[in-house]
């Protein structure tokens, strides 16, 4: 959802495109598998039938969309992209490639901002995501990206890294052990295609909720969305957020906060937060944006 302003009052755009944020795998060799074409619908790092074929489903041509694998994220862009390349034939997708952008004149390419022009979907693969931001923001790819989120139908997918980047408010360091201590969490600007939520990926299995905690204590109006290995959220118009995989997305919502120490301590003193609202997402619930409301899909309060 965009907010543009006219004669001073404010009006909500739809956006066009589909936001696929996966919280999955960083490049440590989780990606190289040499027999992947025979392992993909097992192997549960990133390469999980489900999460990949709801992305082809979702797309604009579905087996047939163009799509480019970025690897801008990544320290090892050479070994990783054929390997998503090689997960995604393996689903049936016929028009896959790897987009390589490892410095910023890069970006600036008419070739690589031809094949962005044409691209149905973008798959941003793990790694650095200050790597990623520092690489790709205020280039042409950037501006095109964004234009192309907003006014087609388009998907931006990412996991890892090319999922915490994909918000306005990006945090790219910070320990999960020391998470509440006050300056322990570094926060920049992400890409900037969702406003108003902080991702974090990796979530469960590396203990980072105190990471969000400090995120939102620090602008409550900012929701945390922590997503899980094997897990994600597809995002549509902006606003309307489904979580799709196997694991967990847990939401962290600040809005009702009512006391916290957080002005009143010194850098590295543990931070104390009252009446902080937490949600927990498994597949097919839905939370809206809009109005904060969460759907469990299989409510054991349903009307029957």
């Amino acid at each position: 959802m965009i907010l543009f302003c006219l004669f001073g009052y404010f009006y909500k755009m739809n956006v066009r495109g589909k936001l696929i944020i996966i919280g999955g795998a960083v490049d440590k060799g989780s990606f190289t598998e040499t027999d992947i074409d025979k392992t993909a619908a097992s192997n549960l790092n990133f390469f999980e039938a489900g999460i990949l074929k709801r992305i082809l489903v979702e797309s604009k041509h579905k087996e047939n969309s163009r799509i480019e694998v970025i690897t801008t994220a990544s320290k090892i862009p050479r070994e990783i992209g054929p390997e998503y390349v090689k997960a995604l034939h393996s689903l049936g997708a016929s028009n896959v490639d790897v987009l390589h952008i490892e410095k910023r004149e890069q970006a600036t390419d008419p070739e690589v901002l031809q094949r962005l022009k044409e691209a149905d979907v973008v798959m941003f693969t793990g790694g650095d995501q200050l790597r990623l931001t520092s690489i790709l923001g205020g280039t042409a790819f950037d501006e095109i990206l964004l234009d192309k989120y907003r006014n087609e139908d388009f998907i931006y997918a990412g996991t890892s890294a090319g999922a915490a980047a994909a918000s306005n408010n990006m945090i790219y360091q910070g320990s999960s052990s020391e998470a509440l201590l006050k300056g322990e969490v570094k926060i920049t600007s992400g890409l900037g295609l969702i406003d108003d939520v902080i991702i974090d990926t990796h979530f469960v299995q590396r203990g980072r909720i105190g990471r969000l905690f400090q995120a939102v204590v620090g602008n409550p109006k900012i929701l945390g969305i922590g997503l899980g290995e094997d897990t994600g959220l597809l995002i549509v118009n902006g606003k309307e957020m489904e979580a799709i995989g196997s694991g967990l997305v847990i939401l962290v919502d600040g809005r009702e906060i009512k006391d916290t120490n957080l002005t009143q301590i010194e850098l590295g003193q543990p931070i104390s937060i009252s009446h902080l609202v937490t949600h927990v997402m498994s597949k097919y619930d839905t939370f809206n944006l809009d109005t904060f409301k969460m759907n469990i899909h299989s409510s054991q309060y349903a009307a029957s």
